[in-house]
């Protein structure tokens, strides 16, 4: 269902770009915004996303963001540490789980401008046609 084995195949193929002291913050951030997260969100309008499934999404980012900001020197204990709380602050557009809900949003919105006689609509409103089977579905 997720594409995060895809969306860390991505990452690792631009670690080299991300974790260079050469590149600026900017650059290495619409890097992973134009070349990671649409990896990662492919398919994401027929997703159902659970709170085990944003938790996922929310760890990969923050992996993804710690390569890009890198540690960061302790002033006052002059030694480096992680930036688990500061990640947010320093990235400031929406996360994966929201961009991910607005392209649902987006999706349901256009199947509700379709037509009633369109399946896809019927299937979002949950007006199918026909009768089930009795007894127990097939092996597919």
């Amino acid at each position: 269902m997720f594409k995060l084995n895809s969306g860390s195949v991505c990452y690792h193929s631009v670690q080299n770009i991300l974790s260079s002291s050469l590149i600026s913050r900017n650059l290495k951030i619409k890097v992973f915004r134009i070349r990671i997260i649409p990896v990662v969100a492919y398919g994401c309008k027929t997703w159902s996303l659970t709170l085990r499934e944003e938790r996922r999404l929310r760890v990969f980012e923050n992996r993804v963001l710690r390569g890009i900001f890198g540690p960061r020197r302790d002033e006052v204990a002059s030694e480096w540490r992680k930036q688990p709380n500061e990640l947010n602050d320093l990235y400031s557009l929406p996360n994966i789980s929201r961009v991910i809900k607005s392209r649902k949003l987006r999706w349901e919105g256009h199947v509700a401008r379709m037509g009633e006689k369109r399946d896809v609509y019927r299937i979002l409103v949950g007006k199918p046609e026909g009768k089930r089977q009795l007894g127990r579905p097939k092996r597919r």
